[in-house]
């Protein structure tokens, strides 16, 4: 049971290091204004951090399927399952944030971009139980 509350939790937490570390990247960059200026976030901006936070959900359901002790497909499942929750709580909480198309796309596409992750994994094993 530890090891697949691991294998996803590993996963998601791939996907905050990965997303918040970007973003912390490219605020400290000059690239994305300061948090505290969150207005001033455009269209191109929030079109970036859809693309790279969808390659991290991959990465996401690619590091779950790894660490899964059994059938890979069920815990990437459960991994695209707390994102979605995740992606929605998202949707509430960052409503007034940036464009609501944004915080939508993100609760919507992350599941997809997990279970794809999760499939490359045991495509490229071989495994059936994807």
């Amino acid at each position: 049971m530890f090891k697949s509350v691991w294998a996803v939790g590993a996963g998601f937490i791939t996907v905050v290091l990965l997303s918040v570390g970007t973003d912390l990247m490219l605020e400290a960059a000059g690239v994305f204004p300061p948090i505290s200026q969150q207005e001033l976030f455009v269209t191109w901006m929030l079109v970036l951090a859809l693309f790279y936070r969808s390659v991290y959900s991959v990465a996401g359901g690619f590091v779950t399927s790894m660490l899964a002790p059994s059938k890979p497909r069920r815990h990437v499942l459960a991994l695209a399952a707390v994102g979605f929750a995740a992606g929605i709580a998202g949707v509430f909480a960052g409503w007034n944030l940036s464009a609501h198309w944004y915080p939508i796309a993100l609760a919507v596409t992350g599941p997809f971009f997990v279970m794809i992750g999760g499939r490359l994994r045991t495509r490229s094993r071989a495994e059936t139980d994807f």
